[in-house]
């Protein structure tokens, strides 16, 4: 009989409310002990919790939600009582006493879910990330995922996939029966074509949901005292980093993490860029590059009487964006209004709603629907281009022999399947019996 695991669902006490869930064969017997009855399925009872010496350990409501219909697909029970640590410690103390109950290993109450056909991989992965979610796109993202919405795209395609692969084995393998029309492989290349347009649509997006998922990083650059770590503060609205009038005092990247317009952004100041002997400082200028050449967007920071350089060796230029700072101390504090380039001040908070708005529009760009059913995960990515090129070739080449694109389209669906851990060969005879009459 398998293990009946249990643990504490909510955050680290002291608490108003804690949750300690329970799952697995001996649910009710561990109710019957602790409770002294099993509460009516999906309904909460208040009761109170006793010890084995029969001395009460708390009172508050237990549920009960039968296998296969619960979060697990096993029986599973919550106990809802007071979140102190010694109320929390004296139930589990109890549970833990009892014959064929354990303490559960980190995500195992899931790990069971995906186990018993509750949730795909796409789910268990969008549930993760809803839990780290920090922004309003990050949660819409990972519900959206954990919803569904990838499991059911995703389970689309394998199907269309298993149906091309049965017309092929249906011609194959039974074209003596008169209900298996000889042409009938003719009929599933042109729907092949068409998801294979719809993958590479769908891939074009991954940079999106990678951005949504993982945070949108704008590298601050510039010379020494152009301000960097000034802005940084100034939009952390808090002290991050040491702010000098000596050149050279940020040595390494210096990263915050704000909320903007609802997207996680990723703000890195970093190392003035400047001639230097000083080994420690050019490793620092090294690594402000590197942040440059990896960021999303990169402000390059001049003071007010200062050329932009036009030797960045960046990998996207299209990504920078020249932002003249210190406007606060030119001669003119009001920038030129032909100028693309925008002028802040750090101490007045001249030009900072600008560019704020400059980076929430960049962010807005991002995928209308919000990601939500867009591919997150960089093994979601690598499986889909390979069931592309699989898919590519099988069409392509039309002089393969039959059976040869067969297994490239079997192929196809294994790659798909392994993204939401649902890979079933059976598939593929459940739809020839079903769409022809074979055998009759």
């Amino acid at each position: 009989m398998r293990e009946t695991i249990f643990a504490l669902s909510t955050g680290a006490p002291p608490a108003g409310v804690a949750v300690i869930r329970i799952s697995g064969p001996r649910v009710q017997s561990a109710l019957l002990t602790l409770t002294g009855n099993v509460p009516p399925a999906r309904m909460a009872r208040l009761c109170k919790i006793i010890g084995a010496d029969g001395a009460v350990l708390d009172q508050g409501l237990a549920l009960f939600f039968p296998g296969p219909h619960s979060y697990t697909g096993e029986d599973v029970a919550e106990l809802q009582i007071h979140g102190s640590r010694a109320s929390i410690n004296a139930v589990l103390l109890a549970l833990s006493a009892l014959e064929g109950l354990r303490e559960a290993e980190p995500g195992e109450f899931t790990r069971r879910a995906f186990e018993n056909g509750r949730m795909d991989l796409t789910a268990v992965e969008g549930l993760a990330d809803l839990i780290q979610a920090e922004t309003e796109a990050q949660r819409k993202q990972a519900l959206g995922q954990s919803d569904g919405n990838l499991k059911s795209l995703y389970g689309n395609w394998a199907k269309r996939l298993t149906h091309a692969r049965a017309m092929i084995e249906a011609e194959l393998d039974f074209s003596d029966e008169e209900d298996v029309p000889g042409s009938v492989t003719d009929r599933i290349w042109p729907d092949l074509a068409l998801l294979i347009k719809e993958i590479e649509a769908h891939l074009s997006k991954a940079k999106a949901a990678e951005i949504i998922r993982e945070g949108f990083r704008i590298a601050l650059i510039g010379p020494p005292n152009a301000g960097k770590s000034s802005l940084l503060n100034c939009l952390a609205q808090r002290d991050v980093v040491i702010v000098s009038e000596t050149p050279g005092t940020t040595r390494d990247v210096v990263e915050v993490r704000l909320d903007i317009g609802g997207y996680l952004v990723l703000l890195q100041d970093t190392a003035g860029l400047r001639e230097t002997e000083d080994a420690v400082e050019q490793e620092g200028i090294r690594r402000s590059m590197a942040s440059a050449d990896q960021a999303d967007l990169v402000l390059e920071l001049v003071e007010p009487c200062a050329s932009p350089s036009s030797e960045l060796p960046l990998r996207n230029r299209k990504a920078l964006l020249t932002v003249r700072t210190k406007i606060d101390l030119a001669a003119d504090d009001t920038p030129d209004a032909s100028s693309t380039e925008l002028a802040v001040s750090s101490k007045t908070g001249f030009g900072i709603d600008a560019l704020l708005g400059k980076i929430a529009n960049r962010l807005s760009k991002l995928d209308s629907e919000g990601g939500s059913g867009l591919p997150t995960r960089s093994r979601h990515v690598l499986l889909l281009d390979r069931c592309l090129s699989d898919l590519r070739k099988s069409l392509r080449e039309d002089e393969l022999p039959i059976e040869v694109r067969s297994e490239l389209l079997r192929s196809a669906a294994t790659h798909i399947g392994r993204i939401t851990g649902a890979v079933d060969v059976e598939d593929l005879l459940d739809v020839i019996f079903s769409e022809f009459c074979v055998g009759k």
